[in-house]
Formats: structure tokens, sequence, C-alpha cells
């Protein structure tokens, strides 16, 4: 069954289409872990295209070396690479230029998730690929479930392994195609010892830790239900595309209509059981009527409400509508929701006021077929300790609405006795002139006039006496109740029907309007709002604009708390006060420090603290709460008091509080990051001197240095001269070698800064580095035990021999610095294997009195020491220059907990490389 498109839908699916027309298609190879074979069935896939004439290319394609992925680019241009220099590196990167300027129909470009080489124009592969499409290139590519953004941590948490190239949800929900790319984690793990996944040493190692049966159970489930996920989102794309208004039940899915009455807690828990029985997703949902007003305790109950389904794992949605059954079945068919859960309406007298097609039940039911009703009896309001009246709000706020209430309505009755009293004024003089009908005209105009001004009660009331009116004075016998023809009989109660229709007609339109005017007020202040926050430049000015907008909307005095660099609040005060600026100086600063604290809104209609003079609301930003907002309204009086809070109180004013914070929130944050993206600029320029300096005096001071140790040497081997000249002698080289071992960590500091050093890789054993930092380190390690575990077995590793060299010897000769004469010192290592390929970690101990534990966060910054003042020798640059050592292998160095007795343990990891062939003998 399909229905009329609507014209507004019809045309942004006409817009949407253009748009996929001019951008290329984006394919997705999408699979659970490494080694099920999405490379493979890409390029099977690709040589289909090629085999019926498209202009295929593989830009990037990573076979790891397997035989048979190999053979599938056979026939299939290849696109060179790009080398990308980093560091001392020549790195092979994607050439994004080239493809576009070769501009294929289909693009080959495996791993989307890879992060591209620092240089590159964009920082990660997925922006790449949005170019290509952009300039429309069809693209496959491949994805592991691993690196999407909101999976990141689930699949930490059952693999214990954290994966830091993740590629953002909107990228692969945006995608034309996914293909799950799936295998038995039995026949992955077949693979995986038959060495297809991984090399045979790796792949040992990677089936003790991320590839073990229960890691790839769970991984295989995500994958599977994000692929249906997004395949229900397909088809419900599908249908509202083709107007398809009938339910197709492809998955469970659960919607419970929320009321504003009481008792319907026992609704949302049923729904939620129903959920989780059957393993469906549910909404909650509330339809709020055009033609009713739900008084303000109703609207809190339903904010209530829709929170309590949020807890329990409800989406929740509010939507307006004429008709209760119509919006429901359209929110239902809507959100392809085969289930509904509907109140139980009650009995007794309640019947006689049902609507003459049934129940709501009954009605959704008549009018769509396909979908499964459940009803559920509601509980029954209970007179306990809490309130003596079940549904009535005993607040303040609820109490100063139904005061403002009542001032309305005795108003609107007063206005309507004045108006019949006018209209019949004016018909009684007219009475000569005008027919009974012209008459009845005239006051139904005043009905409808009204009914404008003061709703439907109001109108009701004059409806009444209007037809009281005319049948008193204008009917005969006049100046009776009494009809002498029973054809006004007729004319009065047609009258009287008119009369309500019109005003009823006229009090749900002028509601209607009403809403609709308060509903672009407040996008019209959040506009204004956010256009003048965007455009600010200074942390004043932001809390300025805040004032003036929350002070015009809701009338309220203000205050703000930022926090310091100790996260304690202190108040805000405008530069000027001004008549406009409304802020508020009474307010209780541990009540904001405990809402900043807490990230929750406590004070006046909280739980928390309600009987304090102001609401705190805290100002929460993407990354962290910012501040808290003290918000106070003020009246001349207590009751101007108590009505201005029954305003605040309502749920949509509420809301619209809290979205004013959040967008004063997210300014600040915009501005915190603006700094401190300008705080890295000037550190930039000013460490950028500070190497420049050290270079220049490094290389002013080596020559003159150089000619002092040789001089001193020259002296100490003079045999003409006396001991005592001949050990000054030996003293003065030696305090002039240690000044010459600290002018190179200055000028060796300085070039790995500045990113001059060009590593000069060569395949090396890892204990013969070792061991040439020993020797050089002979003198200082006399008396001192050296315990090295290098296992035989160790892989090559390809290094700078002579940096890696300096790693070694900076990491021993600040263990002995800190440890007693004597000690041993310990050199371990061993290989581990990790998602990204097998790495060797390296770790040296010594027994001294360890790093302070505030030390381990900085400890490798550059001029870092221990001991600020000791007799300990150094400038604190040997960790620094290590770190740029590894990290310039791609690899990382870190402090590691020492996890008994005294000491320090040291430990870095360099990566593995494919072994190069042994020559035969």
């Amino acid at each position: 069954m399909t229905t009329r498109p609507n014209p507004d839908d019809l045309l942004e699916r006409v817009m949407r289409e253009e748009d996929r027309q001019a951008r290329g298609r984006l394919k997705v190879f999408f699979g659970f872990s490494a080694g099920v074979g999405k490379t493979f069935a890409m390029l099977e896939a690709a040589q289909v295209l090629h085999a019926q004439g498209t202009d295929v290319v593989a830009g990037v394609v990573e076979t790891h070396g397997r035989a048979e992925t190999e053979a599938q680019l056979a026939g299939i241009e290849r696109l060179p690479m790009k080398m990308v220099a980093y560091r001392d590196r020549q790195l092979p990167e994607f050439d994004l230029d080239a493809a576009l300027e070769r501009k294929p129909q289909v693009m080959l470009v495996d791993e989307l998730a890879h992060s591209n080489v620092p240089g590159s124009r964009h920082a990660k592969r997925w922006q790449d690929i949005d170019e290509l499409l952009r300039a429309g290139i069809d693209v496959y590519t491949t994805l592991n479930v691993q690196h999407i953004e909101s999976l990141n941590d689930v699949v930490g948490q059952i693999t214990g392994i954290r994966v830091f190239e993740t590629v953002p949800d909107h990228v692969f929900d945006q995608a034309d195609d996914v293909m799950l790319v799936d295998i038995p984690p039995d026949e992955l793990l077949a693979r995986l010892k038959q060495g297809k996944v991984y090399l045979p040493q790796q792949a040992e190692k990677a089936g003790r830790n991320f590839f073990r049966k229960g890691n790839l159970i769970a991984l295989r489930e995500i994958a599977l239900r994000r692929t249906a996920d997004r395949v229900d989102a397909d088809m419900r794309e599908y249908r509202a595309d083709r107007s398809i208004a009938q339910l197709w039940q492809a998955r469970e899915r659960i919607v419970v209509a929320i009321g504003s009455g009481a008792g319907e807690e026992r609704l949302i828990r049923e729904a939620a059981r129903l959920a989780a029985k059957l393993q469906a997703e549910w909404l909650a949902v509330h339809v709020d009527l055009t033609h009713s007003r739900h008084p303000m305790a109703g609207r809190e109950r339903v904010v209530g409400y829709l929170k309590l389904a949020q807890s329990l794992g409800a989406e929740t949605a509010s939507i307006s509508g004429d008709d209760l059954a119509t919006a429901l079945l359209q929110f239902a068919r809507a959100r392809n929701a085969g289930k509904l859960v509907v109140g139980q309406q009650r009995g007794g007298w309640h019947r006689l006021l049902r609507r003459p097609g049934g129940s709501l039940s009954q009605r959704i039911a008549a009018m769509g077929e396909e979908l499964d009703i459940y009803a559920v009896a509601r509980l029954r309001a209970r007179h306990d300790a809490r309130g003596e009246n079940a549904g009535r709000d005993d607040s303040a706020a609820s109490a100063a609405e139904s005061l403002l209430t009542r001032r309305r309505r005795t108003r609107g009755y007063a206005w309507a006795v004045v108006s019949c009293a006018v209209t019949t004024a004016l018909a009684f003089v007219l009475n000569d002139f005008l027919h009974p009908a012209n008459v009845i005209m005239l006051y139904l105009v005043g009905v409808m006039l009204v009914a404008m001004r003061y709703g439907r009660s109001a109108s009701a009331l004059v409806s009444v006496l209007s037809v009281l009116s005319f049948d008193f004075f204008f009917v005969a016998p006049r100046f009776s109740i009494s009809v002498s023809d029973a054809q006004y009989l007729l004319t009065l109660i047609v009258m009287l029907a008119v009369s309500l229709f019109i005003s009823s007609l006229t009090a749900r339109l002028r509601r209607q309007a009403r809403v609709a005017m308060q509903r672009e007020a407040r996008a019209s202040n959040l506009y204004m709002l956010g256009k003048e926050l965007s455009a600010l430049l200074t942390l004043d000015q932001i809390l300025e604009i805040g004032r003036r907008h929350l002070a015009a909307v809701f009338g309220a005095r203000i205050a703000f708390f930022l926090p310091d660099s100790a996260n304690q609040l202190r108040p805000a005060e405008p530069e000027q006060e001004s008549g406009g600026a409304h802020v508020l100086k009474s307010v209780d600063a541990g009540v904001a420090q405990w809402v900043y604290d807490n990230g929750q809104p406590a004070g006046k209609g909280t739980a928390t603290l309600p009987s304090a003079a102001a609401l705190y609301l805290p100002l929460t930003a993407t990354m962290r709460t910012r501040g808290v907002l003290a918000f106070a309204i003020e009246g001349a009086n207590e009751e101007e008091r108590q009505l201005a809070a029954a305003q605040l109180a309502l749920p949509e004013n509420r809301q619209m509080l809290e979205i004013f914070c959040s967008q004063i929130a997210m300014a600040i944050e915009r501005l915190h990051y603006a700094e401190v993206a300008q705080d890295a600029l000037v550190s930039m320029e000013s460490e950028r001197l500070r190497n420049s300096l050290l270079s220049a005096i490094s290389h002013d001071l080596r020559t003159p240095l150089t000619s002092l140790v040789g001089s001193a040497d020259v002296l100490a081997a003079n045999v003409r001269l006396d001991e005592d000249a001949r050990s000054m002698a030996r003293t003065i080289s030696e305090q002039s070698q240690k000044m010459v071992g600290l002018m190179n960590n200055l000028l060796d500091m300085a070039r790995l800064q500045a990113g001059v050093v060009t590593l000069n890789r060569q395949w090396n054993a890892l204990e013969e580095v070792a061991g040439s930092a020993l020797r050089l380190l002979s003198k200082a390690l006399e008396g001192r035990p050296v315990e090295t575990r290098l296992p035989a077995d160790l892989p090559l590793l390809r290094v700078d021999a002579v940096l890696l060299e300096r790693v070694f010897a900076n990491l021993v000769e600040n263990a002995i610095k800190y440890s007693p004469p004597g000690s041993g010192i310990a050199i371990a290592a061993h290989v581990e294997a990790t998602e990204g390929g097998e790495q060797i970690k390296v770790s040296v101990s010594d027994h001294g009195r360890g790093f302070p534990p505030a030390m381990a966060q900085h400890a490798f910054e550059k001029f870092t020491r221990g001991d600020n003042e000791s007799s300990t020798p150094g400038v604190g640059l040997g960790l620094a220059i290590c770190r740029a050592i590894v990290e310039a292998h791609q690899g990382r160095i870190w402090i590691a907990s020492q996890e008994a007795g005294p000491g320090a343990t040291v430990c870095f990891t360099l990566p593995v490389e494919t072994q190069p062939a042994l020559p035969e003998e």
C-alpha cells in the first residue's frame, strides 16, 4: 500500500538524488577481522568490472605478501605510490593528485581507516576517498569492524587491544553499498595457522592474543549486527522514498504510546520487558494533541516518563498531531515498528466518553491491520504520603500556574459577559432594522472574538449566554425564556451547536497559532544567540551576550561561575553593569561548585537543594563542563515571582534554557581551544628558537672543547711534568670530555627536533647494538653487574645502529647516575604480537630510588631531571633524546610501573619488519 508523497519530502529526495549523481559511489567490503578475505573479495569484484570493460585502477592494495591475493591484481592498472618524507624516512602513500588526474571509473583504495603520513594533504585515508567521491570517481575500499568509531571502545573491552585508527560512523553509514565478507572463526583460525593471515612466526603469537576464538565470535556478532542495522536503515529509506505505508516487519521494533496522566510507569516497564524478551528495539513516543492543552503537572509527568523510558534503553520522541490514533499509526509506520503498546482506557462511566470508533487500540487496529496492538492496564492513582490528590502537583510552580489559569479564566468569563451584553445592546437598538437571522450572526461574531482572545471556556460561556439572550430579548414571547414557536426551538439548538463548534474551532486555531509563534520565537532566539556567539573573540563578550539573551527571553538575573586552574569556581563579574545586565549577586558558591563537580543541575525546581533561591545549571560542552550558570527570576512581589517560576518550570522553557546553556558552553570551549592553538603556535616558535640557539652554542663550543681535551691529553702524557701536574691534566681532560658529551647531546637534540637527521637503517642484531653501548660505558660500569636477557632467536631489526646505541647508552648511563654504586642493571628484550604486527619490547632496569610519581608523565621532556638541584651531572636531555630516536624508528618509549622492590624500569618498542632472506651457503 502506497500513500501520496509529501511535496517537501519529494523535493528533498530529488535534491538528494542530484547530489548522489554528482558524487561517485562508495562500496565498502566489511569484515570482523583481518584475514577474512576483504581485499581478496574487493579484487574479485574489480576483476568482474575489468572484464566488463570498466576502467579500474588500483590506488592502494595491501596484499601482505599473499600470492593468491597478488594474483587477483593481474591485468589491473596499478597507480604508483607517492613517497612522502617523514623525519628521516621516505614512506609510501596513496597519490591522491595522480588519482584525480587519472580519474578512472573505479578506484581501489584498501584500508579505509588508514592514517596518512604527517605532511599529507589529509590526515586520514577516508578523507582522500571523500575527495575522490566528490570528483565523481567510484571507490572500492575495505574496513574492519573495530575501526568504526562508535564500536572502538566495545571492541577494545572484548579484545584488550585499543585501535587508534578509526573511521567516523557517518562515513560507513553514507556508503552506497556495504558487502559483508564473513567466514566462520574456526576457518579463520585455520587460515592463521597456514600462514595466510600473518607470517608463521607472527601467526603463533597473534593466535594467543587477538585471534582467540572467543574474541572472533564476539567480533563476528558485532559486525553482523552493525551490517543488519545498516540494511534496516536502507529498507526504511527505500520505503520512505517510495511512500510505502505498509509495514515490512523484517526486524522487531516496538513503539509505546505515553500519555500525560498518572500511572504510565507500568506501561513503560511492560514495554521494556517485552522488548527485552523479543530482543527488539523500542521507542517511547508522546503525542501532543493540537486541540488539547495539558496542565503543567501533566507536562512534567510526560518529561519524567520519557526520561524513565530513556533510562530503560528506549529511543524517545515527542510529536504533535490532531488525532492520537492517526499520529501513532503514522509514527509506527515511519519507524517500521510492527508492535504498538498502548494503555488500557478505564472502564465505568469513562466508556460513555469514548469516540464512536471505539477505544484507542480499536481505532488503531481498524486503520492499521498489520500492527500488533498490546493494551496494558494503567496503574490507578494512589493516595499516599507524597500527595493526597493524585495527578495534582502541589509545588509552588504548579500553584502559581493554577493561579495564573484562574485569573485568565476569570478575565475571559468577564469579557464573555461583556461581549454578550454589548452584542445584545447593539442588536436591541437595531432590532427594527435586522432580521432575526442577522441578530444570530452578531452573536456568532461575538463568540468568535471571545474564542480568539480567551479560549474555549470563555467562548463556551458566551455561546450559552448568547442563546439565552437571543431567546430572552428577541424570541416571542419577549423577556421570557419560554418559546411559543417550535421553529425557534430548533433555531436555538442549532445556534448553540454552531456557537460551540465555532468556539472550539477558533480556540484550537488560536492554540496552534500560539504554539507556532512560541516555536518560532525559540528558534529565532537560538539562531540569534548562536550567530552572535560565533563571532565573539573574548570570554567577557560571550558572557555578556549570554546575560543579555537570557534576561531578554526569561527576564532573569544571571551569574556565571568559571573554573580556575585548580578547578575551583570563581564568579565571573561583568566589566561594567548596566541596567540590562541583570547580574545576580546573591548566589551560593558552594552549590555552584557541587553542580560543576557532579555535572548535574541543582537549586530551585530540581531534586537537589530545591529550597535554594536560584537555579544552578552546568555549562556542559563536548569535552567537559566549562562552568556553571546561576539563574533566578525576581519580581516585585511573591505572587509575581511564583508566576514567573511557573513559566520557567514548563518543560519546553526548561529545555530551551538548557539549550542556551549548551550554546554558551560550546562558545567557551571554542574560545578555549583557540587559545590552546595560539599557545601551541607560540610554544612551537619558542621551541624552534631554542633549538637554533642550542645548535649555535653547541657548534661554537665544540671546537674549543676539543682543543682543550687534546691539550690536556698531551700534558697528561708528558713525563717531564711531575705527578700532580699530570693528574690535574687528566682531570681537565675527563671534565672536558663530559662537557663534549653534553654538547653532543645538545646538538643531537636540536638536530632531532629539527627533523634533519637521516636514519641509516640497516639490518642489525639487537644484542650487538646493546653490547656496543655497554663497551662504550665499560669504565663507568666498573664494579656493577650487568644482566642481559636477550633471547638468541630475536629477529633482526632494521634500525640506525649508531642512534640505537645512543638510546642504550643514555638509558644505562641514567641508571648509573640514579642507582647506588655496585647495584646491578638489567637489559631484557622479547617479541610480542599486536594487531599491527610483531614488535620487540626492550627494558632497562636498575635498583635505584626510581622516578618520582609526579615525574612519570613528563620524564621524556627536554631539560627534565630527577633532582632539580643535586650533584648528579646532566641537564635532563638523555631521555628526551631516547624518545626522539625511538619515535623516529616508529617505536614507543615509556616508564614501566615497578611491580616489586625499588628501582626504575624504562621500556621501549621497535617494530619487526619482514626478515631479509639469508644468503645460501
